[in-house]
This record gives structure tokens, C-alpha cells and sequence, in this order.
């Protein structure tokens, strides 16, 4: 990302127009639960051992139960979706690019996203817009444990002149 200031207050309810390209944003922090990620498990019917057994993960190298990387990416997005960055202009999320899960993620880890708006243009449908996000996962060491490249469709201002 770039060297721009990261703002702690995110902006609600962006609508295409609004999106300046180059603004960095951090979320509230999240701590994680061994009960979150049983029921990830749970939801997901992913059981592994290094999901749901400590003994099994530290035999692995890991400090406790590790977080799915799935549920990291899904993390990434509620932690957004809280702050109301699109409550009521979000259409759809595109997808979800370049994903990589850098470092784990343990019980007790406390999270939060940093993301910035890379890149935005017109959608075929003369009232939405496509906005490009790169967005990361950071634990409470500031250590990235997760980056991607985030596509959102986004409604335009009614009556607004498109970019």
C-alpha cells in the first residue's frame, strides 16, 4: 500500500462518486475465540485437528488452534461491513483477488483491516461503479497475516455525472 496516512475514521454509506483513489482506512479491532473458529468449524464442516485440537497444532509449530484462512478472508469483510463503509450502497462483492494467507492466525490473536481504494470505473449499468480495494489483515503485533485485492460494485449518486 501507499505511504499515505491511514484514517481511523471510515466514511459510511460510500457511494461510487465518493471513492478517493489513494485513501487508506483502518478498521475497529477484532479478537478472535477458539468458540469463533469451532463455529466456523461447525458452519463450514471443516474439523481439522488444526482447527480443533491445540495439542495437534502445537505439535505442528503453531502457538493454539489456528484460524481457517477462509474465515480470515470472511473476518476481512465483516470488519468492513461494520464500519458501514457501504451499508446502503454496497450491489455486490466482484470477488476477491491475489489472496494470501502470510502468517497464522491463533486463538487470541486480535485482528484488525487496513484497505485502500486502488482504482474505480464506470460499471456497464450506467448507474453502479466498480471499485478496486487492497485490503489487509494485520494481528495486534502489526504483522500482515493476510493481503488481497478486493472488487466491490457500488451504486453511483441518483442523477450524478459518471467519472
Amino acid at each position: 500500500m501507499s505511504s499515505t496516512p491511514v484514517r481511523a475514521q471510515i466514511p459510511r454509506d460510500v457511494y461510487y462518486e465518493d471513492v478517493e483513489i489513494g485513501a487508506r482506512y483502518r478498521t475497529p479491532a477484532r479478537t478472535i475465540s477458539a468458540a469463533d473458529i469451532a463455529a466456523f468449524c461447525a458452519v463450514t464442516g471443516d474439523h481439522h485437528p488444526l482447527h480443533t485440537d491445540a495439542a495437534y497444532a502445537r505439535s505442528q509449530g503453531f502457538a493454539d488452534v489456528i484460524v481457517h484462512g477462509l474465515f480470515c478472508l470472511s473476518i476481512m469483510e465483516g470488519l468492513k461491513t461494520a464500519s458501514g463503509l457501504y451499508e446502503h450502497t454496497s450491489v455486490a462483492s466482484l470477488g476477491w483477488d491475489a489472496v494470501k494467507f502470510r502468517a497464522p492466525v491463533v486463538a487470541g490473536d486480535t485482528v484488525h483491516v487496513e484497505f485502500a481504494f486502488t482504482a474505480k470505473r464506470p460499471a456497464s449499468r450506467g448507474d453502479r461503479g466498480v471499485v478496486t480495494e487492497d485490503v489487509l489483515l494485520l494481528d495486534q503485533a502489526g504483522r500482515v497475516v493476510v493481503s488481497a485485492i478486493h472488487a466491490a460494485l457500488v451504486i453511483m449518486r441518483p442523477n450524478a455525472n459518471q467519472d
